[in-house]
């Protein structure tokens, strides 16, 4: 089959869509089919393929809600013109699916979208992009959801769409296979009977690395020595960082100044740890931390290669996630495949995850007016110790977490779930019928 993807960013870029899109690519590519991705153009690519796979950059940015800026019009084109089986585009509310819906009705491929949970929903902004959404929807092929209740998929069911299927996120059996490096621990300076807990995404100020560092000072190890790994890197956009500045003129564009004040004043207090007018940064946290005020425990942040990184997840005794707002975080899969448990606020499916997986265990948190989840660090740090205290339930969700992963939740057999949905569509036609996890 010859596909076309279409995701906001690729490879050299870091992050969960990005992720997907490239194990999907380059093993459907290594299976034979001629793969060409469409996606945003970043000046750290400096190669139009990687691993089989052809990219394409246009210099695109924004959504319909935000306004699409740059070159979209050769982006359109580009896609009408393709000559392909299949065109496969990984989430809504982003340019390379927003900007084709006029041109949907011209396309010959098969067409297969991935929504990834409608983080909008709820804002009064994108309602009228919700309201023209079902036409949108009604022209796909299939859409794939990542989970079999969400916002998303619940929002297909209410309109009685039938071309829904699910397919879950996974991790890569082959990276986590990886030869133990017994070095490890003592480059990051972690003492070898410390318990180490790790947690990883893009910095932000959304994936709960201060409710993480919080948790962490208040957690109770009895003593034993703790680590906190802190793993994160910085948002891209178009392969620069987005200065504070760029970030709240899309909040005005998107969702409107008032917003955008609130937003960012909001963000801004609890990034620096507001808590009925305390006000304490995370480097705070971490220089206290690591100045021993709050006994043998140390953070380490930084913002680790690949390779160290799996490292990490094969090292570190809990994986623990308190992100503020998700879908279906691959960091979950990925610590089941490293056969680490982990322990997370119930944010996009993880409740889900934990379920299927049987490797993972879920802190009850709130959620706020804005759809966003913010658990109580004492609450997050009690749930730390109850699990770092219990080493037979901790041996357990390893147990099942990396036997499922094996099983199932890893992209060797997903991407045969996606082929096999793709060839479906191209010698059938429309999908009508839902798979499950």
């Amino acid at each position: 089959m010859k596909l076309l993807f279409c995701v906001e960013f690729y490879y050299p870029s870091v992050g969960g869509a990005q992720e997907v899109m490239r194990q999907l690519a380059e093993r459907l590519c290594a299976r034979g089919h001629e793969v060409t991705v469409a996606t945003t153009y970043i000046d750290t690519r400096d190669s139009t393929t990687h691993n089989g796979v052809n990219i394409v950059g246009f210099r695109v940015s924004g959504n319909q809600v935000r306004g699409i800026e740059g070159d979209a019009e050769a982006y359109r084109r580009f896609v009408a013109a393709a000559d392909v089986d299949v065109v496969f585009i990984y989430a809504a509310q982003q340019w390379t699916f927003d900007a084709i819906w006029d041109v949907l009705p011209q396309l010959s491929a098969r067409k297969v979208l991935v929504p990834c949970g409608y983080s909008g929903l709820y804002l009064p902004s994108y309602a009228d992009y919700f309201q023209r959404l079902p036409a949108i929807l009604a022209q796909m092929d299939a859409v794939v959801y990542h989970a079999e209740s969400y916002r998303d998929i619940d929002f297909a069911k209410a309109l009685g769409l039938t071309n829904h299927f699910v397919i879950p996120n996974g991790a890569s059996g082959e990276e986590f296979a990886a030869t133990i490096d017994p070095s490890f621990r003592a480059s990051l300076n972690i003492e070898p009977s410390a318990c180490v807990l790790l947690t990883v995404g893009t910095v932000t100020g959304l994936k709960g690395h201060f409710e993480s560092v919080q948790a962490f000072a208040l957690a109770n190890f009895g003593g034993r020595p703790a680590a906190l790994i802190l793993n994160g890197n910085q948002p891209e956009n178009g392969g620069k960082r987005l200065s504070y500045w760029r970030r709240f003129a899309m909040l005005v564009r998107g969702y409107g100044a008032w917003y955008a004040i609130r937003h960012t004043v909001k963000m801004a207090l609890l990034a620096l740890g507001w808590r009925g007018g305390n006000l304490q940064s995370i480097d705070t946290w971490v220089a206290r931390i690591n100045a021993g005020k709050h006994g043998s425990k140390t953070v380490i942040r930084t913002d680790l290669p690949r390779p160290r990184l799996i490292q990490a997840y094969l090292q570190s005794d809990l994986f623990i996630f308190a992100s503020n707002v998700e879908y279906s975080p691959l960091v979950l899969f990925e610590a089941c495949a490293a056969g680490l448990p982990f322990l997370s606020v119930s944010v996009g499916n993880a409740r889900e995850i934990a379920a299927w997986t049987g490797g993972g265990v879920i802190c009850e948190a709130p959620v706020d007016e804005s759809g966003y989840t913010r658990v109580l660090p004492q609450t997050f740090a009690d749930a730390i110790h109850q699990l770092t205290e219990d080493p037979d339930r901790l041996a357990e969700l390893s147990r099942q977490g990396k036997a499922e992963s094996q099983r199932r939740f890893n992209w060797a057999h997903l991407t045969q779930e996606y082929e096999q949905l793709f060839e479906r569509l191209v010698a059938n036609g429309p999908a009508t019928r839902e798979t499950s996890a």
